[in-house]
């Protein structure tokens, strides 16, 4: 019970939604007597199997346990691996208003693998995707980016006119200079945001 309490006690001191990872905690025991606590604590319900290797603790408030937000995981997982992190064209085009349809499962970007994670009953996806979709991650420039990209090249015109009236003009300064790092198609599609 020795690594499991020492576990505990690491867990305890991160913040909401911290990922724990079974290869950080090396330092604590073997790895099977590490594998084994990690399980021992997820059967007692004191710490969620969010992935292969990949722990955090549940929330706890005056209704109970649950899950910490995706938003939250993700954003500290991102911290914790160096992994560049952006929400989805969909989750983009939604936050920008391009559209009304919200998106049915929680995908993230990543610069990493592509895995998926499970925070309680929610189901979340980290797909690869290249440097230029990853570009600013969570300014509103980068989402317009992702939003082209997923709008596709037909409503591209469309889409383009909308986000010259979505963003402000820093914003707009913003994407303008990310025209080097983007296809063809959008740089082409972005530019008429300078006019």
């Amino acid at each position: 019970m020795k690594t499991t309490e020492a576990i505990l006690r690491y867990a305890e001191g991160l913040p909401e939604g911290a990922p724990i990872a079974a290869k950080a905690l090396l330092h604590l025991g073997e790895r099977a007597n590490v594998d084994q606590a990690l399980s021992r604590l997820v059967k007692r319900g004191v710490l969620i199997r969010a992935g292969r290797g990949v722990y955090t603790r549940p929330v706890v408030s005056r209704f109970g346990k649950r899950a910490p937000t995706p938003e939250k995981f993700v954003e500290q997982l991102s911290a914790h691996t160096g992994e560049a992190v952006a929400p989805s064209g969909a989750a983009a085009a939604n936050m920008l208003g391009l559209t009304t349809q919200n998106p049915a499962s929680m995908v993230y970007l990543t610069s990493g693998r592509t895995r998926s994670l499970a925070l309680g009953r929610q189901k979340v996806e980290l797909r690869h995707a290249p440097a230029w979709l990853l570009q600013r991650p969570m300014a509103r420039s980068g989402q317009a980016v992702r939003a082209l990209a997923w709008m596709g090249r037909e409503h591209a015109p469309e889409t383009a006119r909308r986000l010259g009236a979505a963003l402000n003009e820093k914003e707009k300064q913003e994407l303008l200079s990310m025209r080097p790092l983007v296809p063809g198609w959008m740089a082409k599609e972005i530019s008429v945001l300078a006019v």
